[in-house]
C-alpha cells in the first residue's frame, strides 16, 4: 500500500523512479531563487487518502551556499480527466473515457539560502522560525506534519487555476509565498537543538510515532485508547504524546478528531452516504454525539452537507 510518507521521501526523485503512473508534470528552476516541481500520479495499487507535509533543512555550517530548505506535501482525492471535450460530463463514465478518476498529488519546493535571505535582513531572529529562515539553526531536520484545509486550498490553486502568461507567474510566485508561510507556522519556538523529544533523535524512537499515526488512521470507524495505541507500537503513553505533538504538532485527540470529521465528510458529501450510516461507521453511539462532533470541526450540521452534495 502506498503512504503518504514513502511518496514524500521519494518526492525529490525523478518521475520514472516513483512507483506509479505519471499523469501530469510541471516544473519550473528559478535560478538562486526557488526550484518546484509538481507531479500528478494516478495510484494502480492501494493507498492512504490522508494529506501530509514535510520540512527538511538543510544545514552545511559554515558553507552558506549549500544552504536551502525544502517542502514536500502528498495530497489525494482530487479529481482528473484527461478527457477535454466532453464538458457536459457527469462524472460517469462515456465512449471515449472511463470517467473521472483520483488522483495522488506531489509537490516540491526548493528555496535556496540567497531567497530566503531577504525574510531576514535587518530582522533580529528570536525565534524557531527566524533561525530556519536565516539558517541561523546549528543541525539539519526533518519535521513531518498533517495538512490543514488552508495549506491544502493553496496547494490544489497550483493545479486548479486558468491564468495564463505573466499572470500565471504572478500567480505561482503569490502561492509559493503562501506555502511557504503557513509550512513555517509548524514549526514551534523552541531554542533546543533537534527534537526536543530526545528518544525522537533516534530513527526508531520516530518510526514509533508514524507507526501510531498509520494505526489511527486504520481505526477510523474503531475507536482505540492511547494505551492500546502505546501498547501497538511499544511506547509509554508519556513519550507517545510528547513525541506526537512535536512531529505532528497536534495532540493524538485532535488528530483523530480532525482526521474523522474529513472522512466523515467524504463520506456524506462524495459517498452520500445518510447521516445515520456515517455515525455508525465511524463508531458512534449515537447521532447525536456524532452531530455535535461534526459541528464543532466543520461548522455545519451532518444534514447541511448533505443538502450541498
Amino acid at each position: 500500500m502506498f503512504k503518504p510518507l514513502d511518496i514524500l521521501r521519494m518526492a525529490n526523485q525523478p518521475a520514472q523512479e516513483v512507483p506509479l503512473d505519471l499523469l501530469f508534470e510541471k516544473e519550473q528552476d528559478l535560478p538562486g531563487s526557488v526550484q518546484y516541481s509538481i507531479r500528478r500520479f494516478f495510484p494502480n495499487g492501494k493507498f492512504s487518502s490522508d494529506d501530509m507535509g514535510m520540512m527538511v533543512y538543510h544545514y552545511h555550517g559554515n558553507n552558506s551556499s549549500k544552504n536551502y530548505l525544502e517542502l514536500r506535501f502528498c495530497t489525494s482525492g482530487n479529481r482528473y480527466c484527461q478527457e477535454k471535450s466532453c464538458s457536459s460530463c457527469h462524472e460517469f463514465p462515456t465512449t471515449n473515457c472511463s470517467g473521472k478518476i483520483q488522483t495522488l498529488d506531489v509537490y516540491s519546493f526548493h528555496f535556496t539560502g540567497s531567497f530566503l535571505n531577504q525574510f531576514t535582513h535587518n530582522v533580529k531572529v528570536s525565534n524557531r522560525k527566524d533561525e530556519v529562515l536565516a539558517f541561523k539553526h546549528p543541525s539539519s531536520f526533518t519535521k513531518v506534519f498533517p495538512l490543514c484545509n488552508r495549506k491544502r486550498n493553496v496547494l490544489d490553486g497550483f493545479l486548479n487555476h486558468t491564468y495564463t502568461g505573466s499572470l500565471e507567474n504572478i500567480f505561482i510566485n503569490a502561492k509559493i509565498h503562501e506555502v511557504l508561510l503557513y509550512s513555517l507556522e509548524c514549526l514551534v519556538d523552541e531554542k533546543e537543538e533537534g527534537f526536543a523529544c530526545k528518544f525522537l533523535a533516534d530513527e526508531a524512537g520516530r518510526e514509533k510515532i508514524y507507526l501510531a499515526r498509520e494505526i489511527l488512521l486504520q481505526h477510523i470507524g474503531d475507536p482505540i485508547t492511547i494505551k492500546e495505541l502505546s501498547r501497538k507500537v511499544a511506547i509509554n503513553e508519556c513519550y507517545l504524546k510528547k513525541g506526537f505533538k512535536e512531529i505532528y504538532g497536534t495532540t493524538i485527540f485532535d488528530f483523530y478528531q480532525q482526521q474523522r470529521m474529513e472522512h466523515a465528510k467524504y463520506l456524506l458529501y462524495e459517498k452520500g452516504l445518510s447521516v445515520t450510516d456515517v455515525s455508525a461507521l465511524l463508531g458512534y453511539s449515537s447521532i447525536s454525539h456524532f452531530s455535535t462532533a461534526f459541528k464543532k470541526h466543520t461548522g455545519l450540521k451532518p444534514c447541511d452537507l448533505l443538502l450541498r452534495s
